[in-house]
């Protein structure tokens, strides 16, 4: 069973040992931070309080029989504090590392080192050492940076397929945007966090993650759903507060989304990959357009 945890919680004895993910100061849990500015124009400048997203370190450290009795640093992502199991188990899934849920006996978090995640993968998962190793620090903005190789990366997301199934009206799909924002109390706060947000093709919100990073959003997004045995995500949208890179739509593959709609623009490799599995991918969606550059036949209107 999945555990997750806001405490330390040892299924056995666990070593502690110094990270470069564990500074010494803990980050605030809320995810923003309170600073004091000064709001500078031509005719005058005030002192202000204001809020700035905050964006820390995560370690994931794995642990697995085939590791031995030390843990196997997964690797590092800066990302905003909160969620860090559903962010942890969602990265995995991704990456291919897990299959289900059931493949993680639990994920540990702890107060005393709140910037470093434990992931117990059961021992009948087939683990190899250095395809599952990690060994980079990743920025917030990364997705499959210190990966092996990038062409293992594309085929593996080329074989996924999306079946095709029901239609979306238009018009629910560009009423997202604006549901979305208003769901955003951090990016309220701060301006600077990205969202990735579930709806059903009646609109209804499903599920919403916030982070620092665009890709860290959606891991938490599908970690949530993976933890919660709601995968896949057929006949399902998500909503991208940023732009569709190759590796966005790579993950939203991974989770079985049937519709990926991004604010920003979509790049030249995620169009490619969306057309050849399926995947209806929109860009630029707004109040009253948006483009489909895949796919078009799932979404209805003119």
């Amino acid at each position: 069973m999945v555990q997750k945890r806001s405490r330390t919680v040892s299924l056995r004895p666990m070593p502690s040992k110094p990270t470069e993910a564990d500074p010494s100061a803990p980050a605030p849990r809320s995810g923003t931070l309170a600073v004091r500015i000064v709001r500078a124009g031509l005719e005058r400048r005030t002192d202000e309080a204001d809020r700035v997203a905050v964006e820390a370190p995560l370690e994931i450290q794995l642990h697995h029989p085939a590791f031995g009795a030390e843990p196997m640093p997964f690797g590092a992502t800066m990302r905003t504090p909160g969620d860090d199991a559903a962010l942890a188990a969602g990265l995995l899934y991704g990456e291919g590392l897990i299959q289900s849920a059931t493949d993680i006996e639990a994920i540990e978090t702890s107060t005393r080192r709140p910037n470093v995640v434990n992931v117990r993968v059961q021992a009948a998962v087939a683990l190899a050492i250095p395809a599952a190793v990690r060994r980079f620090s990743a920025g917030s903005a990364c997705g499959v940076c210190g990966t092996t190789g990038l062409d293992a990366a594309i085929a593996r997301a080329a074989a996924t397929r999306i079946a095709p199934g029901a239609a979306a009206d238009l018009a629910v799909l560009l009423a997202l945007p604006r549901r979305m924002r208003e769901s955003q109390s951090k990016f309220g706060l701060t301006g600077g966090i990205h969202a990735a947000a579930l709806f059903d093709y009646s609109g209804a919100m499903l599920g919403l993650a916030e982070d620092v990073g665009r890709h860290n959003a959606l891991d938490k997004l599908v970690g949530e759903n993976l933890l919660g045995g709601r995968l896949p995500l057929a006949n399902r949208i998500v909503v991208l507060s940023g732009r569709a890179s190759f590796e966005l739509v790579q993950k939203a593959l991974r989770a079985g989304v049937s519709i990926l709609a991004a604010i920003g623009a979509p790049s030249s490799l995620a169009v490619q990959l969306s057309a050849a599995s399926g995947l209806t991918l929109v860009g630029f969606l707004r109040d009253a357009h948006c483009n489909i550059y895949t796919h078009a036949e799932r979404l209805r209107g003119p």
